[in-house]
Parts: C-alpha cells; structure tokens; sequence
C-alpha cells in the first residue's frame, strides 16, 4: 500500500513513493506517473510491485523496485495496475 508520495523537485513527471510491502518493509520507488497522477490520490491505494530488481538512482534519489503499469494505447500515458479485491501488503503476484 502507498503510504506517502510527493512530486520529485524538478520533474514533472517523477513522484516519491514510499510503499509498504508488508514483511519486506517499506520501500522507496520513483515512478514516472506524474502526469497522470497527483500524489494526493496516490496514497492508500495499492499496488503490485517489482522488488527483485537492483536499486537504481534516478535524480538523486534511490528506487527500491518499480510498480507496475500499462500504456494507454489511446495516449501512451501509463495506467496503474489495481488488484480486484483487497490484498495486504506484501502478497505475492501470482
């Protein structure tokens, strides 16, 4: 679940997500969905997450992992991944 998310300074198309993955912990992830999502409606949603990828630094600040989205065909911009039902933190994908 997105506990936080703010807008990266000088992006607008990067926001800070602190997300919690149950038994692994919180992470940290730069998403690129600035432009389609503001942080204020980020927060408690959840989402499925990529975790087994190494950290990478994107402005200066460390992704842990990265969620998952899909391109909109209309307009290319990225549409996030909902579970259908209510799933705690940290479930696998299956």
């Amino acid at each position: 679940m997105i506990k936080s998310a703010e807008r990266v300074v000088g992006s607008s198309k990067l926001i800070r997500l602190v997300i919690d993955l149950g038994a692994l912990g919180d992470r940290q992830i730069i998403a690129g969905i600035g432009e389609v999502y503001s942080p204020d409606e980020l927060v408690g949603r959840r989402v499925p997450v990529l975790t087994n990828i190494k950290p990478k630094k994107i402005m200066g600040l460390i992704s842990q992992g990265m969620i998952l989205a899909a391109g909109c065909e209309d307009d290319g911009k990225p549409v996030l991944l909902l579970p259908e039902k209510e799933v705690s933190p940290g479930s696998k994908v299956c």
